[in-house]
């Protein structure tokens, strides 16, 4: 009798415990740290979204954490006119993307609301998103080369559909610029941009100046600006891998451009400090190093029936070092980095792309073996004349000791102006492959002539 007693006491306790679960229970705020706020009372799972009450009507916040009693939140907004003891009510029904073939042209915030004043996004609603991660045996092999419109990069760092490139730079470089020309110059189905953690004043002049009207018509863009709480910076790259995967779930072939994978990794940090967890590796976390990967692996290309997502993520690396943290980490779980110099930058050299230092992974796969040979050759000449460079500018080298080093010297000029585009200039990758070929060509017959 005592145990059936004791038997049904538990389980009512578990009754209450999945009712209290299905419907959270309010709480309220006893304290505010920087951007942190601290409840008790509330009774949800982390992820679920708050409603604070405020002066000024109410913020809503998202659990990121808690430790016994207190629950930690983090605000979407300003926390201005938040008042001590002020309820906080969970929000049982989670907010969803506006996920349609409507969002093409549009600009949007972090969490899905119109940014362009065009009025409400229809969501499909047949559409069922399985936001688990695809099987990588499920997976379609990288085949196929994607074109960038980019005479460098479809030369000599050639990217297929479904592959994953991190776009290294410091400050300044031009990589904004490089991400218009690729939206423009694409032959992908549909473009989906992240401006995450810059500037304000870049996601107009983006839009506007460097995508512009034609570029706008099959791209989506993601803005979250510097001024953006960190959930809101966090959330804006989550939001565009998930617009990418919806239409790559319709079969299209879709380029994501994320700019930038550091001001992710700074967001989620900022989060993960305020919550309490110990740095790690130069005052990051290692949750930083684990979302790192669940972003990324988001990309690629989908299975059966589904298209694929060629994604370019941006890592700033701060002072122009590769060593970075989050630089080395990127690189680890990329399939190819583009570097970009400042000291080409500095010359006027643009786009300024460091052939030397960058690299493609699954560009022998998609590539033939004469592409590779030629962009090889190129690569070789390019690099012998860096190496005696110094040599060659103080007079110390004599033309006629290395006919390597004399056919280098020559055709510079040449493979200089081949690696230097226009922003609003367009190279599709038969054409680039073309003037590969010529340059070669044209190095091997002053070479020739040189020697006889």
């Amino acid at each position: 009798m005592v145990d059936s007693l004791r038997l049904s006491e538990r389980f009512k306790k578990s009754q209450d415990y999945i009712h209290d679960f299905k419907h959270p229970v309010a709480g309220r705020l006893v304290r505010v740290v920087g951007l942190t706020l601290e409840a008790v009372g509330v009774k949800a799972p982390v992820g679920s979204q708050c409603l604070v009450e405020t002066g000024q009507g109410e913020l809503l916040a998202e659990i990121v954490g808690f430790s016994q009693d207190v629950t930690y939140l983090m605000p979407e907004e300003s926390l201005q006119g938040v008042l001590p003891g002020a309820r906080v009510l969970p929000i049982s029904s989670k907010h969803k993307l506006p996920l349609s073939m409507d969002l093409l042209g549009r600009v949007i915030n972090g969490v899905g609301k119109p940014l362009d004043g065009k009025g409400p996004i229809k969501a499909n609603n047949d559409y069922h998103q399985d936001l688990s991660p695809i099987n990588p045996l499920s997976r379609r092999a990288i085949s196929e080369v994607l074109d960038v419109g980019v005479r460098s990069i479809n030369s000599f760092i050639s990217v297929g559909k479904g592959q994953r490139m991190g776009l290294f730079a410091g400050s300044g470089v031009g990589k904004s610029v490089l991400m218009g020309m690729m939206t423009r110059g694409t032959t992908a189905d549909v473009v989906v941009v992240g401006l995450v953690g810059e500037r304000g004043r870049e996601v107009k002049e983006f839009i506007e100046e460097i995508l512009g009207v034609e570029g706008r018509k099959r791209a989506v863009v993601v803005a979250a600006p510097a001024d953006n709480s960190p959930l809101m910076r966090l959330k804006g790259c989550e939001t565009a891998v998930q617009i990418s995967e919806y239409f790559r779930d319709q079969g299209l072939n879709v380029l994501l451009l994320l700019d930038s994978l550091t001001r992710y990794a700074q967001a989620q940090r900022e989060i993960a400090l305020a919550v309490g967890e110990p740095p790690a590796t130069k005052g990051y976390p290692p949750s930083v190093f684990s979302k790192l990967p669940q972003l990324v692996e988001r990309a690629g290309n989908g299975g059966d029936g589904q298209g694929s997502i060629t994604a370019f993520y941006t890592v700033l690396t701060e002072g122009d070092d590769l060593q970075d943290p989050i630089a080395d980490a990127a690189r680890a779980i990329l399939d190819g980095h583009i570097v970009l110099s400042r000291e080409l930058a500095d010359s006027g050299h643009y786009p300024a792309v460091d052939i030397e230092g960058s690299i493609s992974r699954v560009m022998p796969m998609v590539t033939s073996p004469e592409h590779q040979e030629l962009a090889r050759a190129l690569k070789q000449m390019y690099a012998l004349y860096q190496q005696n460079k110094d040599l060659i500018a103080i007079g110390a080298y004599t033309k006629g000791n290395d006919p390597r080093i004399d056919q280098a010297i020559n055709v510079l000029p040449v493979i200089n102006f081949f690696l230097q585009q226009q922003i609003t200039e367009v190279i599709p990758y038969e054409q680039s492959l073309t003037q590969l070929q010529e340059i070669i060509a044209a190095a091997h017959a002053a070479n020739s002539q040189q020697q006889a």
